[in-house]
């Protein structure tokens, strides 16, 4: 299985509004269940300027996307973006994010020179907390009653990344 990582276009709004509304991969974001497929091409054809927006692909379909956000439009945040990122239930645990992960950090280290990155993650989302962890990311604090999820208010960690000291031979 080659999972190939490529610029989101705007054609990929069907993927989008399938992955999230798929009842096992919307209850790990802040999107609401039945999203419209207008409401995603409207996303994709005018994203806001600055934002990354990448998707993994297997056999030229769509089982994930990832992107880094701006954080405000503060000159003293420049240096910060959000960052999220979906993966469809089916391709959880087969590398996926982690594809993902490395590629986004890939451009915010080497091209953008994004100095923190932030993220939410619902406590009780292990996996993703791991994955996090691999690159570098760690717990800052942790939101109670967070967000609403299936009728009860679920916990978020709120967790950040700082750009790592490049290593030998790099400037």
């Amino acid at each position: 299985m080659d999972i190939v990582i490529r610029r989101a276009e705007p054609s990929d709004y069907e993927a989008f509004a399938s992955n999230l509304g798929d009842p096992l991969a919307y209850p790990g974001t802040l999107q609401l269940p039945y999203p419209s497929r207008e409401m995603w091409r409207k996303r994709l054809a005018e994203l806001p300027e600055g934002d990354v927006l990448l998707v993994a692909t297997v056999n030229g379909d769509v089982v994930g996307h990832a992107g880094l956000h701006s954080v405000g439009k503060s000159q003293r945040r420049s240096h910060a973006m959000m960052l999220g990122i979906t993966v469809d239930a089916a391709w959880q645990g087969k590398g996926v994010g982690r594809a993902l992960m490395k590629a986004l950090l890939d451009v915010a280290d080497g091209w953008l020179n994004i100095f923190r990155i932030e993220l939410n993650v619902f406590s009780d989302n292990e996996r993703a907390i791991a994955l996090y962890r691999e690159f570098g990311f760690e717990i800052e604090g942790t939101h109670r009653a967070y967000a609403l999820r299936d009728g009860h208010y679920v916990d978020s960690h709120s967790m950040a990344r700082i750009k790592p000291k490049p290593g030998p031979g790099r400037v």
